[in-house]
């Protein structure tokens, strides 16, 4: 059964109810954990390059992983000689190297922006001096950077330094919403902080993981697949539906 059309809802856990959140959250985890595996963080290719890492992100924003992850290798391919070339060559130079990713034009622009402020708080290209910074402190540096928000700042925390910052994108908020975990008035940036009060420590990457591979796999934006949806139970969504489109068969 799909559902044509998400629909607004009232969450029925009351959203100042923290501790049933956070064991609604536990409750959830295990039933994704159950239906697509254990997801545990690991040090991947970024972790040694955090300018990569940030770069790649912003290479990411609005389209699919695999043209981003092409427009990195051949930025990279561009630039044999690291972040300095890429932050003083000609923009022009860095938007024909990442064309593959899409909106070549303004992100070009914003990675040499980031860039440039990197190198005039630091004095050279790099971010290795985060590593030494708490979680707070981190963030606050990284979302004073040209068109750094909270989502690309908590990836960098997350992804590459390991951190137990909860990044919110699309899926992670939209499935929450349904689920009832922050209220249907919640926008992504408020999300990040809401949610961050409800998952564990040694749940965050975990969460974040699994609500990506749900809302890509199951709980779209346009016509969820709620008939085999293995958090019906937990979901505030699904139980508002009229009962003959619960019990619809695909």
């Amino acid at each position: 059964m799909t559902v044509r059309a998400a629909k607004n809802l009232v969450p029925e856990t009351p959203v100042t109810d923290l501790d049933g959140l956070r064991a609604k959250v536990t409750r959830v985890e295990a039933l994704l954990t159950a239906a697509y595996g254990a997801r545990v963080w690991q040090a991947g290719n970024y972790s040694d390059d955090l300018v990569g890492g940030l770069v790649a992100t912003v290479l990411s924003q609005n389209t699919s992983d695999l043209n981003s992850g092409r427009a990195y290798a051949s930025l990279k391919a561009a630039f044999p000689g690291g972040w300095d070339d890429v932050r003083t060559a000609n923009v022009s130079r860095v938007a024909d190297a990442i064309k593959s990713g899409g909106l070549a034009n303004v992100k070009a622009p914003r990675i040499q922006a980031i860039l440039s402020d990197i190198f005039e708080h630091s004095g050279h290209t790099g971010l290795d001096h985060l590593r030494t910074w708490d979680d707070a402190a981190t963030v606050a540096y990284l979302r004073t950077l040209p068109g750094v928000g909270p989502k690309t700042a908590a990836c960098i925390l997350m992804f590459n330094l390991g951190r137990p910052v909860l990044a919110v994108d699309t899926h992670v908020h939209r499935v929450s919403q349904r689920l009832g975990l922050i209220g249907p008035k919640v926008g992504p940036d408020a999300a990040h902080d809401r949610l961050q009060e409800l998952v564990a420590d040694d749940q965050v990457y975990s969460y974040h993981v699994h609500f990506i591979e749900h809302g890509r796999r199951v709980c779209h934006s346009q016509r969820p697949a709620c008939g085999v949806c293995p958090l019906q139970k937990e979901c505030d969504f699904f139980r508002a539906l009229p009962v003959p489109l619960q019990s619809a068969p695909d």
